[in-house]
């Protein structure tokens, strides 16, 4: 891998799960140099088109104000707050430092799993996508469990690994909140 690209997608959603998506792709660019990140946001398709944008979102860096983020931190105590606050500004430097690698896509879809996982795979075919990292809160719910998910139906539909967030450990989340970020300065 060294001196060439490596293409990650995340797919990101508004939901606690895909915010440690957020902080571990920002964990991973620290530690890839040569990693490209996309990040992707599926839309509803009005009418018949459906497609890909590449322009840019208005929430990025994901800001603490933004209302899906003021919703997860809602549910949290105090200290949970401020720690997610600290990881969110480190991951936001991240990506701010490596800016150059980091892209943002809005893919219009149907909004049904099978459609979504098309689209995604789809997009990532296109783009020579090597990682899908998404969050996952999924796991063994009823609701998973009868009407299926988004982030399984992916990893099992996929030729492309796929990365499931569900929650980072204690332990994680303290050495990445201690790491220095450095820049990286490509030739």
């Amino acid at each position: 891998m060294n001196g060439c690209k490596f293409n990650v997608l995340l797919y990101s959603e508004e939901s606690k799960s895909a915010f440690y998506a957020f902080i571990y792709s920002a964990f991973l660019m620290m530690n890839m140099p040569n990693m490209h990140l996309t990040v992707v946001h599926l839309q509803e398709s009005k009418g018949t088109f459906i497609g890909d944008n590449q322009n840019g979102l208005s929430s990025w860096p994901i800001s603490p104000t933004s209302d899906w983020l003021k919703d997860v931190m809602g549910r949290a105590d105090s200290a949970t707050k401020t720690k997610d606050l600290e990881l969110l500004t480190k991951a936001n430097d991240v990506f701010s430092a490596r800016a150059l690698e980091v892209y943002h896509q809005v893919i219009y879809c149907n909004p049904n799993i099978p459609d979504s996982v098309d689209a995604l795979l789809d997009y990532s075919r296109k783009k020579s996508i090597e990682l899908i990292i998404m969050g996952t809160g999924e796991l063994g719910t009823l609701k998973g469990l009868i009407f299926g998910s988004l982030a399984h139906t992916l990893q099992n539909k996929s030729s492309i690994p796929v990365l499931l967030v569900k929650n980072l450990s204690e332990d994680f989340l303290n050495s990445y909140g201690s790491r220095p970020i450095l820049k990286l300065i490509h030739k």
